[in-house]
């Protein structure tokens, strides 16, 4: 063999595998994301954009060398596993996981494609997790909020609105983060001589029925936990709170915006722009055991003036100093 011919040979054999291991990392991903909430909900809208925003910023496009592929359940647990399972057979390199049972369903169904869950409460309690700086198992992610925060939302109710002291709890019904939620409210309440009503939702129907046979009572407000159901059906929620003259307190701003009076919760954009973070760490090559799931830094309180003064209610200047935002 002559020795132009070997160089060259010899130079193909060494550019083969830098080739190979190019083509190898710019393959298409996979990337499933399951919302148990519906597809035409604007605030969720919101949430998916914003997520797809950090994953092209972290060199992810879709359909150049990732493909999103995003299920919306719209609250109906049965859709929602079949949603999973078609995600799943997608065969995604990771998987995100949005409102409500999300997290439970898919750990029912694999427990090697990495999950990444946005809005979980108590990732520990409900097993997805060993522990909050070592996940140990196929999901890490970040929570929207922590039970504690429960408690403050009735401080809050009775701050904006003294004169309460009859709290409706609205909680999806037989979810367990409900369940939580409920133990922390009643331990503040019973100091402070409230009574506490339980108000289960769900997507079936119920909601009108249940609040408007609550708002009979004197003195009474409400506080709509974190729940699925009652971000599905927030109109008509904040719609009730207004027809039956309830001081109420949301878990997110969306709620306020929307004509609520008073939210005190997370900034959930922020959780699934975190998520994307996490999403892209994994897809270079890290593993959910290895990422510590984190808790928010940082709550946001939101006041709607209007709906104050429609109710009837003098804000405290205290409270409105305290406000990350005062919608007029």
């Amino acid at each position: 063999m002559r020795r132009r011919e070997f160089v060259t040979l010899l130079g193909g054999a060494t550019a083969w595998p830098l080739a190979a291991w190019a083509q190898q990392n710019e393959r298409m991903r996979r990337v499933g994301v399951l919302m148990n909430t519906t597809a035409d909900d604007v605030v969720n809208q919101a949430n998916v954009a914003a997520f797809r925003q950090v994953m092209v910023q972290s060199g992810w496009t879709d359909g150049r060398n990732v493909k999103i592929d995003v299920r919306w359940s719209g609250g109906d647990v049965a859709r929602l596993r079949k949603d999973a399972e078609e995600l799943l057979g997608l065969r995604p390199d990771v998987i995100v996981a949005g409102f409500g049972p999300t997290t439970g369903v898919l750990q029912q169904l694999t427990r090697t494609v990495p999950i990444v869950f946005t809005t979980v409460v108590d990732p520990v309690g409900a097993g997805f997790i060993d522990s909050m700086a070592r996940p140990g198992g196929n999901a890490t992610g970040f929570i929207q909020a922590e039970y504690t925060l429960s408690g403050k939302w009735l401080e809050l109710l009775r701050e904006i609105a003294p004169q309460v002291s009859r709290v409706g709890v609205v909680r999806t019904a037989g979810g367990i983060v409900g369940i939580g939620q409920w133990a922390v409210i009643s331990a503040f309440a019973s100091p402070m001589g409230v009574e506490l009503r339980p108000i289960n939702v769900s997507v079936t129907g119920e909601t009108e029925r249940a609040l408007s046979a609550f708002a009979g009572g004197p003195n009474s407000g409400l506080i709509v936990t974190v729940s699925d159901v009652a971000t599905i059906q927030r109109e008509l929620i904040i719609a009730l709170a207004a027809r039956h003259r309830l001081p109420t307190i949301y878990s997110h701003r969306f709620f306020v915006q929307a004509g609520g009076l008073i939210s005190y919760g997370s900034d959930l954009l922020g959780l699934f722009r975190q998520g994307a973070g996490y999403v892209d760490r994994i897809l270079r090559g890290e593993k959910p055991a290895d990422l510590p799931v984190q808790a928010p830094t940082k709550y946001e309180l939101v006041i709607n003036l209007s709906t104050a003064k429609a109710l009837g209610l003098d804000v405290p200047a205290t409270l409105l100093a305290r406000a990350d935002e005062v919608i007029e």
